[in-house]
């Protein structure tokens, strides 16, 4: 009598083969390269909807808005490196459903009006960053994604209201926080990374150095507490979804850390600079004032899209 393949055997291997196609874009700050195997927890998330026949869902919180420092981005509307971001993801899930016939697709969890009071962006500009996304994947064709954001929670109320209702409901304390940057390496990266974030995308600032720095350390525990307060959101009405991040994250971490396009940092995104098109054709994301002096500004549909260099 032949041998048969033992019932779950199937889907752990699909689970593993979809999640080596995620592995070579792993935004991490770790130095080893890990096989899927170091990832039991996204192998039994995936393993969820493998066992249901149904298209792996991701969640990706991010793509909020564009910096406010000009000397970093283009403009307050998404450009050339959202549009080749939302391209890579799109093209994830078509990967993923080459060897899974049911796929894939990506609900990207724009985070813009959580925290923009704290980023000292306003509502307006998040809206109109937000509904560009939108237009970009309906017009790009890119129908593995969608945007989820908080008008899709609560409606039309104001963002201020949004604001406090998530943060009453899910945030953690800012003691709570400080008490965890002090014995989890991940948490201090973490604080640390917002901090210089904030302090970078300070334009406007009239004070000292170490004013502003003082000033941004503490504005990064209030913006680690909306993003924790974002997750668990996220958790509530997309409870099976694999979770990414933007982050850098650890090898076998709970949520999984991507990265979009090619950057000299870890930490560097789409919406805190801009695309250079290098002389070979690979594209790179660089603070808008370094990108400008190695290559030329080029327009799209009357807007500044990216830098190409000769």
């Amino acid at each position: 009598m032949p041998l048969t393949t033992a019932p779950d055997t199937i889907p752990t291997s699909v689970c593993a083969s979809i999640l080596e196609l995620l592995l070579p874009h792993h935004r991490t700050t770790d130095r080893a390269v890990a096989p899927a195997e170091a990832f039991p927890h996204q192998l039994r998330q995936i393993a969820g909807f493998v066992r249901d026949d149904a298209p792996v869902v991701f969640t990706l919180p991010g793509f909020p808005c564009k910096s406010p420092n000009p000397a970093k981005v283009l403009g307050h509307l998404p450009d050339q490196g959202e549009r080749l971001s939302l391209g890579f993801l799109h093209a994830l899930c078509t990967d993923i459903e080459r060897i899974y016939p049911p796929g894939a697709r990506i609900v990207i969890c724009s985070d813009g009006h959580v925290f923009g009071d704290l980023i000292h962006v306003p509502d307006h500009h998040i809206d109109a960053y937000s509904d560009e996304l939108r237009t970009l994947i309906a017009v790009s064709g890119l129908d593995r994604l969608s945007v989820f954001d908080l008008r899709d929670v609560l409606g039309d109320l104001p963002h201020a209201t949004k604001r406090a209702h998530i943060h009453d409901r899910y945030a953690p304390t800012v003691d709570a926080l400080r008490t965890e940057a002090r014995v989890n390496d991940h948490t201090l990266s973490l604080y640390r990374g917002i901090t210089r974030f904030l302090v970078e995308d300070t334009a406007d600032f009239t004070g000292t150095r170490s004013a502003l720095q003082r000033e941004c350390r503490k504005r990064a525990y209030h913006v680690i507490q909306r993003s924790r307060a974002w997750g668990a959101l996220i958790a509530d009405h997309h409870p099976r979804s694999v979770r990414l991040s933007i982050h850098p994250q650890a090898i076998g971490a709970a949520k999984f850390g991507i990265r979009l396009l090619d950057a000299p940092d870890a930490w560097t995104t789409p919406w805190h600079s801009a695309a250079l098109r290098r002389a070979d054709g690979t594209w790179t994301l660089l603070p808008r004032a370094r990108a400008a002096r190695l290559g030329s500004l080029t327009h799209r549909d009357g807007r500044p899209s990216h830098f190409e260099q000769s």
